[in-house]
């Protein structure tokens, strides 16, 4: 193997660099929650929790712990100047209404038509938990999704079709995984970044539907 996977420290850093200056963003639970700390200095973009923050700022490892500050993900956070609380029914018409202008979230699969699942792979350890992901898949224009490119036992998380409950149909408009980035479009799934060192091909047979190689794609180089 002659590439290396990205960490997914990477992955959110990746993410964090494409978010665009003033957006009202989501983070969702796992990789997500990781971008918040990558977000270029001096690009403002307003960080949204389900649980109910507008502003939620990064968690301080040197302030005491206040369990009434945290992000969807029981993580400490701060508030930047500015920010609001609401509850959650403020914050789900929020996600509902179209006020936020990208969500990420997590994924157990994606299919080539941006069908989106990630909250049940029915195993019998596993406990389901939808959360606000369809609410937010629902309301936010654009979705960003982050995962590794194969489960544990090497199965291609990008499918043709989802074998999973679907949190959303046609929802996702852009992957970021361990290996490559890829956009969704109406010709197909287009590998828009690839880590240095992975051919195409070797990519399209760990993908488990068919991919197109964009005009302009490139290495990934990490900011």
């Amino acid at each position: 193997m002659g590439y290396e996977k990205l960490s997914r420290r990477d992955i959110a850093r990746l993410v964090a660099s494409d978010i665009e200056d003033g957006a009202y963003v989501n983070l969702g639970i796992g990789i997500p929650t990781l971008v918040a700390a990558f977000l270029p200095p001096g690009r403002d973009v307003i960080l949204h929790t389900e649980n109910g923050i507008v502003g939620m700022g990064p968690g301080d490892p040197g302030a005491p712990l206040d369990l009434d500050l945290i992000n969807a993900s029981k993580e400490a956070v701060t508030l930047l100047p500015g920010a609001s609380i609401t509850d959650h029914v403020v914050s789900f018409a929020m996600m509902r209404g179209g006020h936020l202008d990208l969500t990420v979230l997590g994924a157990f699969q994606v299919s080539e038509k941006g069908d989106l699942a990630n909250w049940d792979t029915g195993a019998a350890d596993t406990i389901p938990a939808v959360g606000g992901a369809m609410d937010l898949v629902a309301g936010a224009r654009q979705v960003y999704i982050t995962m590794e490119h194969l489960t544990k036992d090497g199965q291609p998380k990008i499918v043709r079709e989802c074998s999973y409950p679907l949190t959303g149909a046609g929802v996702v408009d852009r992957i970021y995984t361990d290996l490559a980035i890829l956009d969704i479009t109406p010709a197909g799934m287009q590998v828009r970044a690839m880590v240095a060192g992975l051919a195409f091909e070797e990519l399209q047979e760990l993908t488990g539907c068919p991919l197109a190689l964009a005009a302009e794609w490139r290495p990934i180089a990490l900011p």
